[in-house]
């Protein structure tokens, strides 16, 4: 039977219905569909800048529109999501525990995440941790003292920061809640106590096999390069995982124009490919996207499929970045195609674009701009900063979307 033959918009469509971004929300926001949206991408990636809402809360915002922040710390608290390190720090639904627990188990694999001489030179400090939390109930980072004077930064945290993590890393504690966005870590056994490792552990073949299905589901069009990034999963070649998902019906191999290699369609967009293959699969949809969203997290696939060379340039020094602090890539009906740096200053009600850039080849118009200014418009009053500002666009831009 020979393959579903995809222009590169056509495939783009279709990654964009998986992520749930191919159009604009039809109704107002329950919490249900928050937990939805992080079980569709399957991690929701945490960041704590917050130059603008921080990364997690406007990944979701750009899936479902308008809704109370404090939603996600609810879903949190109330055990349908928990954290760990997955692509990173991630928000995780909780059916998903054990996919991940062999990381907690040999967490040595763990890098910078994970200290085993850390844990030996201590163990007796974080031994007591552990039997404080056992004994007067969880704690945060900010209970303990540092001594010695103000940290920082992350490179610079105090010793039970330290030993919190490392015993967070181990899955011997579990991030009960947040407040005000800070972690508030419990014994495991208490945040997920029907949890039995000999009862319910699967193999690591079995969770990394899994981990490529709720790739293959939340990204909608993979090839085997793509594969890996998602959880951060071991470089190897995935090629023959996906022709036999493929085999099985789990997954629609496909040809994109421009591309030697495979690609596959997970079989949930069965009906979607069928549109977009036959040129009705369209998106009108205009959003402006966390540096962390699933969509452009790997630069290398925001490059394959969307033309798309995005680095976040935060961690670059001032006088080298060429876009800004927080630059946020800019979605319109189906194509990247631009950035912008922003800014909420809160306490004066503005939101402030301090620059924007198109992508070579996007041409400024009138559609252009409306869909700008109605996404800008509707982002700022989310943060409640319903003043907004461009100080800097191509070709008359700022004025088309501020009239």
């Amino acid at each position: 039977m020979s393959s579903t033959h995809l222009s590169r918009q056509q495939a783009r469509h279709l990654q964009l219905a998986a992520q749930g971004l191919l159009n604009t929300p039809r109704r107002k926001a329950s919490k249900a569909d928050a937990l939805e949206a992080v079980r569709r991408m399957a991690l929701l990636q945490i960041d704590t800048i917050s130059v603008v809402a921080r990364s997690p809360y406007m990944v979701l915002y750009s899936r479902i529109g308008d809704y109370p922040q404090e939603w996600l710390e609810q879903l949190l608290a109330e055990g349908a999501l928990f954290e760990y390190w997955a692509h990173e720090a991630c928000f995780v639904p909780v059916e998903d525990y054990g996919l991940l627990r062999h990381r907690m188990l040999s967490a040595e694999s763990m890098g910078w995440k994970y200290s085993q001489r850390w844990l030996e030179q201590h163990c007796a400090d974080i031994d007591n941790i552990v039997e404080h939390i056992r004994e007067s109930g969880p704690v945060r980072s900010a209970d303990f003292e540092r001594k010695g004077g103000k940290g920082n930064g992350w490179w610079d945290w105090k010793p039970e920061k330290r030993h919190l993590e490392v015993l967070f890393t181990l899955g011997r504690l579990m991030v009960k809640e947040r407040r005000g966005f800070q972690r508030v870590y419990d014994l495991a056994e208490r945040v997920l106590p029907g949890w039995d490792d000999a009862r319910d552990l699967p193999s690591p073949e079995e969770a990394r096999l899994q981990m490529v299905r709720n790739s293959c589901r939340a990204l909608g069009l993979v090839k085997a390069g793509w594969v890996a990034d998602y959880y951060r999963l071991k470089r190897a070649p995935y090629g023959e995982m996906l022709a036999q998902l493929a085999d099985q019906g789990e997954l629609i191999a496909v040809k994109v124009e421009g591309w030697s290699d495979e690609a596959y369609v997970h079989a949930s967009l069965a009906a979607e490919l069928e549109l977009a293959a036959a040129e009705r699969l369209k998106s009108g949809n205009t959003a402006i996207l966390s540096p962390f969203d699933p969509l452009v997290w790997d630069r290398k696939r925001a490059l394959e499929l969307f033309d798309f060379d995005y680095k976040i340039e935060c961690y670059t020094p001032a006088h080298k970045r060429k876009y800004g602090y927080f630059t946020l890539p800019i979605l319109n009906r189906g194509k990247l195609v631009g950035r912008l740096d922003a800014k909420a200053h809160r306490a004066q009600g503005l939101f402030e674009v301090k620059s924007l850039h198109l992508e070579p080849g996007v041409r400024v118009s009138q559609r252009l701009a409306d869909d700008l200014s109605g996404a800008l418009a509707k982002l700022a009053a989310w943060h409640r900063t319903p003043r907004l500002a461009i100080s800097q666009a191509p070709d008359g831009l700022a004025e088309r979307i501020l009239a």
